[in-house]
């Protein structure tokens, strides 16, 4: 899989993601560490990456837009601030969550529990 992981999330999140076989990237890769959220949602989209964040200001936006794409993984801070943690709770829950992710969806990780959304997201 795909992702693009936004500032607010550690680059080791990224490598161990890589690590993982997945083609993973941070902001900081691109040099893209002060871009404004739009610019971030752009890139996702162009690439065809799941973003990977905690900032719930993403979901919002895409609400907004109406935007189907791109998929977004929200890590909510009860999930822990531990990169390796954040990559363990996202490989273990990613066999439930592709299909919605491959179509468009926000999907907020939490400890226990996951929610969806697919896209675009009607209010």
């Amino acid at each position: 899989m795909r992702f693009l992981v936004d500032q607010c999330l550690s680059i080791d999140l990224a490598r161990a993601l890589t690590d993982a076989g997945h083609d993973a990237t941070h902001l900081r890769d691109r040099g893209m560490q002060r871009a404004k959220d739009p610019e971030v949602l752009a890139l996702a989209r162009a690439e065809h990456r799941t973003l990977l964040s905690a900032d719930t200001d993403f979901g919002t936006l895409l609400a907004r837009t109406g935007a189907t794409r791109p998929s977004v993984v929200l890590f909510r801070r009860a999930t822990g601030r531990l990169p390796s943690h954040q990559a363990d709770l996202l490989l273990d829950n990613l066999a439930q969550i592709t299909d919605a992710l491959d179509q468009g969806a926000v999907v907020v990780l939490e400890e226990t529990r996951l929610r969806i959304r697919i896209l675009p997201i009607v209010e």
